[in-house]
């Protein structure tokens, strides 16, 4: 990026105060008359003549070499650098939750009409705003995990990826979360970091069975990962919305159409003891706003220390104003000893 303009010796620019003292100096001057004259009125016409716009134009170019040489050995400068980011190293893997009980209408509210998803995809996308500086992955999950971007500090990116989760993007009929940690924490375990983290957000139960929760997250303690454990929606039954003929809500005179009912379950047990066994947190959140606080306290749980290096390489341009302050001394030369030459 750029820096921008500047110089490198600011404080001879005050010489340029000089320039007008100077002009102001040659005004009062004048010139001496070259010829001398028998006549007084003659002689009259001359001295009135003294400062002439020959010689006017002559000093004129004089101060505008000085100026530009002076220009010159301030030494103009555009830098041209960029920043650098030491952080502590902390890595991070948000594993979401992305099977079909994901669209219940619980965390509606009459300003808001969502699915939990959409709540859930707003929430995350300001969490990653907070944490520039840290390595963040998105794992979707449902009958199995889905890597849907690797570790990355292009956060911009990795937002485009988290906007393009939908239900319905991997087999939603089942609950992995047992595979979800696993995968989570191997793209965690041979990376140099201060610090690893899976924040695994769900509003079921494991269903599939094939990686028992509990082992996948000794197995990440055993890899030095943390596993914060989000139970999201409220138990019991909750409102379904209707699809429409592209899997999307479906409205109804500006209302979503409530298909019917589903029966919420959620295994608050087995997410407290994957917590427990990896050194993390387990959180419960049955609206909006208990699930920013839940990523509000996590962030500042895993705080990342940022110090900023600075880059910059400098082009000199003190060449060009010390050229044109040269060649106008050189032309006002020229003319003082050719058509502007002075008769002795």
């Amino acid at each position: 990026m750029i820096e921008g303009f500047s110089f490198h010796n600011p404080e001879l620019l005050w010489l340029l105060l000089l320039l007008p003292i100077l002009a102001l100096l040659k005004g009062r001057a004048g010139k001496s008359a070259a010829l001398v004259f028998s006549s007084v009125a003659i002689a009259k016409q001359v001295a009135g003549q003294a400062r002439s716009s020959a010689g006017a134009f002559l000093f004129f170019l004089r101060l505008l070499a000085l100026a530009a040489l002076i220009i010159a050995l301030a030494r103009p400068q555009i830098g041209e650098g960029h920043s650098e980011v030491d952080a502590s190293g902390i890595d991070i893997v948000l594993a979401v939750d992305v099977s079909g009980s994901m669209r219940a209408m619980d965390f509606a509210t009459p300003e808001e009409i969502a699915t939990r998803l959409d709540i859930v995809k707003k929430t995350i996308a300001e969490f990653i705003e907070k944490r520039p500086a840290d390595r963040i992955g998105l794992v979707a999950f449902a009958k199995e995990p889905y890597l849907v971007s690797p570790l990355t500090l292009n956060h911009d990116w990795l937002q485009k990826n988290l906007d393009r989760l939908h239900i319905g993007l991997i087999n939603a009929d089942a609950t992995a979360i047992g595979a979800a940690i696993g995968m989570s924490a191997n793209r965690l375990r041979d990376l140099p970091a201060k610090s690893r983290i899976v924040i695994l957000l769900t509003d079921g139960e494991d269903t599939v069975g094939k990686i028992p929760p509990v082992a996948a997250a000794e197995a990440a303690k055993a890899f030095d990962v943390k596993v914060y454990t989000i139970a999201a929606g409220k138990s019991g039954r909750v409102p379904m919305p209707r699809l429409d003929e592209h899997g999307q809500v479906k409205f109804d005179r500006g209302r979503v159409v409530i298909d019917g009912y589903m029966q919420s379950n959620i295994d608050d047990k087995t997410l407290q003891e994957i917590a427990d066994i990896t050194d993390g947190r387990f959180y419960r959140a049955t609206d909006p706003e208990q699930l920013e606080k839940i990523y509000d306290e996590i962030d500042q749980l895993e705080k990342t220390e940022v110090k900023l290096r600075h880059y910059a390489t400098y082009t000199e341009l003190f060449l060009w104003p010390a050229l044109i302050g040269l060649c106008l001394l050189g032309f006002e030369q020229l003319l003082g000893n050719s058509i502007y030459r002075r008769v002795p």
